[in-house]
């Protein structure tokens, strides 16, 4: 599998050389677990969220649809594109407005068109998962969906506390994948949903370079656990787990990502 970074350039002059960050598809709104359904925006660049880095240029994604009590949805008619500025560019994005119709859980699953990185001259495909709750009633945040790349959670990824962990399963077309390989990372830089840009101001302070996108393994059943430090959104990107290697006759990294929301204790 090829190695994934990109080098970013702090805006306050000090340069980072080889400064490490994982690719994350976002499919972001900033409450998962919520009292009422109703409207919501859900905001969706390719980029780097723990350290606001470069925002990828993507085409129309294949595929976005909802999943609520077995009942599947097309959505891909909804979505808009629009622009997406971090600390480093501004670059293309998608939004969707939606409504939560009905209490339970509501998964959203954007599926990207494979996106070409030119410096390993490869392309990634990042299969995301957001699964958004209405009313604290459990409906189907555990099944498998079946999807090419995808994690399976063990956790309700709504309703966890800051210090708690997250356990789920790395599945690819149903079956587990064992000693996949996970990439880490925390949105340390609010998303602004009316400006449709990452805060200037980081909301924690890595000790050292090495926390920025953090590295863990699934077991032989496919499952990790990770703790979380902090509440906020987490993402994880199960790398290169789908059935598809190949795109236009260069490899294809095809991952299955899913965010989860830490809250914090009252």
């Amino acid at each position: 599998m090829f190695k994934r970074f990109a080098q970013t350039a702090v805006l306050s002059g000090i340069v980072l050389a080889s400064q490490a960050q994982a690719h994350f598809q976002l499919v972001y709104t900033p409450e998962t677990l919520r009292e009422r359904g109703g409207q919501i925006t859900l905001k969706m660049p390719f980029t780097h969220p723990a350290a606001s880095g470069h925002v990828m240029t993507i085409d129309k994604p294949e595929q976005f649809f909802s999943v609520r009590k077995g009942k599947k949805t097309d959505l891909l008619s909804s979505l808009q594109p629009i622009q997406w500025t971090s600390a480093e560019n501004t670059g293309p994005a998608w939004e969707a407005p939606v409504k939560l119709r009905g209490l339970g859980d509501h998964i959203f699953v954007l599926q990207p068109a494979p996106y070409l990185e030119a410096e390993e001259d490869a392309y990634i495909q990042q299969i995301t998962k957001t699964i958004i709750n209405v009313g604290s009633l459990p409906s189907g945040w555990n099944e498998p969906l079946g999807l090419k790349a995808e994690i399976v959670p063990l956790t309700k990824p709504y309703a966890v506390y800051e210090y708690g962990t997250f356990t789920g399963v790395v599945q690819s077309e149903g079956k587990a994948v064992p000693f996949a390989e996970i990439e880490v990372e925390f949105i340390n830089y609010t998303p602004d949903m009316q400006q449709n840009a990452f805060a200037k101001t980081p909301l924690t302070n890595p000790p050292a370079q090495a926390f920025v996108t953090q590295t863990i393994y699934a077991d032989a059943n496919g499952t990790f656990t990770f703790g979380f430090p902090n509440a906020g959104h987490w993402g994880f990107a199960a790398l290169g787990v789908g059935p598809d290697k190949e795109y236009n006759g260069k490899e294809l990294s095809q991952d299955a990502v899913i965010w989860v929301q830490a809250h914090p204790l009252r």
